[in-house]
């Protein structure tokens, strides 16, 4: 099903993506229009989902988070009992940026960022593999990135 969006609350959704922190008045200025019917789509756009929440994304190597890490875990079981357990332990560790249930050869896939190896293995060792129901474990560490964004290109799939 394709999204209800006109042409402006496309154009408003994609420059909120490249700078959440862009005012209002700003974003009129851009689009030709008044800062009052611009904020009335914004709200608008939040209240009916399309925008969850506005975050300032940091530079992990910055801040101290050397290690990007890709975990590949099976399940010792399916039931809804094991799955609800293991998202509810995961969701516990600081170092999980995300946690997708995924088809395949696993049964979630994990993005770990760590400050190096050292606080990978005590991940691993003191968290990880320390949940009862975990099976198989697969780690893939990340050399390097080449691309990483959270923008979504809406031309490819909202057609106006």
């Amino acid at each position: 099903m394709q999204p209800t969006l006109d042409k402006i609350d496309t154009k408003i959704l994609e420059i909120l993506q490249k700078n959440s922190n862009r005012t209002t008045k700003s974003i009129a200025t851009e689009l030709g229009m008044t800062t009052s019917p611009i904020f009335e789509r914004i709200k608008k756009l939040e209240k009916e989902g399309y925008i969850e929440k506005y975050v300032a994304v940091l530079n992990n190597k910055k801040i101290g988070l050397k290690l990007t890490v890709f975990i590949g875990i099976t399940l010792q079981g399916h039931t809804r009992s094991y799955l609800e357990k293991f998202v509810k332990e995961i969701n516990k560790f600081p170092e999980v940026i995300e946690c997708h249930r995924v088809s395949g050869n696993f049964d979630y896939l994990l993005k770990l960022v760590v400050e190096d190896i050292e606080a990978y293995e005590t991940f691993i060792i003191s968290k990880l593999t320390l949940l009862p129901y975990l099976g198989n474990v697969q780690s893939l560490i990340a050399l390097s990135t080449s691309k990483e964004t959270n923008e979504i290109d809406l031309s490819r799939i909202i057609k106006i």
